[in-house]
């Protein structure tokens, strides 16, 4: 087992005038260290296209999870899926990436554009090999990991970016492989990277997509530990243990709220020097205590934080708001969305008299909503949470 992990992250744009994505991914974890990613573009656009798609990923990505070879893989999708009456053919395009014990990755390819590597910031072009399966052409590659690795896939949606328009054939593969280089090697996260290269391909097409258009990206890190405490203890006496636990953690440390700076001043013996600058009007200005890593104001700028995850998780349309902001809400996103994998939080369940207060622009029994909510939509980014009440 080594310290590596897996960062991945997709965006999807629908057909022009479909409600569905004719494009799917699916994931299955098969353990820490192993999972498989598939991705599927079915026929057409629409729901069919959809449903094509969706059966192709899950039935790909269920049987190679379970050891069963390509070629089974293959004859069962022919087999299973209807037959397109015009082209005759019974399933969609897909690529595939399985990671072994983040170790090596081996990537499948059929129809769809190969997939993109880079290595120490450049594109790496790894060996491929060809395989005929059941009359199908199939590429495939095993790549050893290393450290900062990332792999781009991708529906033909991105390269048909453009066709008639702004490109005359489009935005090919090598175009793109170029157009990304030098964002891979800056730490913007997986789903920033898809985000980044989606929303280039809509500007291609006008902002009317002729095709179903995703992006998949897999970045392979070390692990890092965030620490972030909020909130005093319900019981006073609790204060230095809390404080004790939280600083004992490898890894940065961020501390939310008032009370809860002034209780971790205390244990430090060191002063908060206020930071008077705003950078936005609507969060409060962060603070410095020596040996902490970020001080922040507690619910609202925390409130901020958890409306920029659950963006994340949807269209990620606020990443250019957190990926450059300096306020105090932006600077702990960067922190969590984008370095940390292994997040611990340390909750006080001390309840604030100022959070009674019914103008807050906040519903309140708050602090432990916002951290319940923050937490689920980190897991569901595939970060590893650890939350520890006090």
């Amino acid at each position: 087992m080594n310290n590596l992990c897996a960062d991945i992250g997709w965006k999807s744009l629908n057909h022009v005038g479909e409600q569905l994505c004719g494009d799917h991914i699916e994931i299955i974890e098969m353990d820490d260290d192993s999972m498989v990613l598939v991705l599927a573009d079915g026929l057409g656009s629409g729901v069919k296209a959809s449903i094509l798609s969706t059966l192709t990923s899950k039935i790909i990505a269920t049987m190679t999870s379970q050891g069963i070879s390509l070629e089974e893989c293959v004859k069962t999708i022919a087999a299973t899926l209807p037959i397109c009456k015009v082209r005759e053919v019974a399933y969609s395009t897909f690529t595939i990436i399985r990671l072994i014990n983040n170790e090596e990755a081996e990537i499948i390819c059929y129809d769809n554009p190969d997939v993109i590597m880079y290595r120490n910031g450049k594109q790496y072009d790894y060996p491929l090999r060809e395989l005929n399966i059941e009359g199908k052409t199939i590429h495939k590659a095993r790549v050893k990991l290393q450290e900062n690795d990332t792999f781009i896939a991708m529906s033909d949606g991105c390269i048909h970016a453009g066709v008639g328009m702004s490109l005359n054939f489009g935005w090919e593969r090598k175009d793109i492989a170029e157009f990304m280089e030098s964002l891979t090697d800056v730490g913007f996260t997986a789903k920033t990277l898809s985000t980044v290269l989606t929303d280039e391909c809509l500007k291609l097409y006008g902002g009317n997509p002729g095709d179903d258009t995703t992006a998949m990206t897999v970045r392979i890190r070390a692990r890092q530990q965030i620490n972030l405490m909020i909130g005093p203890p319900s019981d006073r006496n609790d204060c230095d243990k809390m404080v004790s636990l939280f600083l004992s953690k490898g890894g940065k440390r961020i501390v939310c709220g008032g009370t809860t700076s002034t209780i971790v001043s205390q244990h430090l013996g060191k002063p908060i020097i206020p930071n008077i600058n705003y950078f936005d009007p609507e969060i409060p200005p962060t603070a410095t205590i020596e040996g902490i890593d970020l001080v922040t104001e507690g619910v609202i700028t925390i409130n901020r934080v958890n409306e920029y995850a659950k963006d994340y998780l949807e269209n990620n349309e606020s990443y250019k708001q957190w990926n450059y902001k300096q306020d105090g809400a932006a600077l702990i996103s960067r922190m969590l969305f984008e370095e940390a994998t292994d997040i611990n939080f340390y909750v006080g369940r001390a309840v604030n008299p100022a959070h009674q207060n019914p103008n807050l622009p906040i519903n309140f029994n708050i602090k432990m909503q916002l951290v319940n909510e923050l937490s689920e939509s980190l897991k569901k980014m595939g970060k590893k949470i650890k939350v520890n009440y006090f």
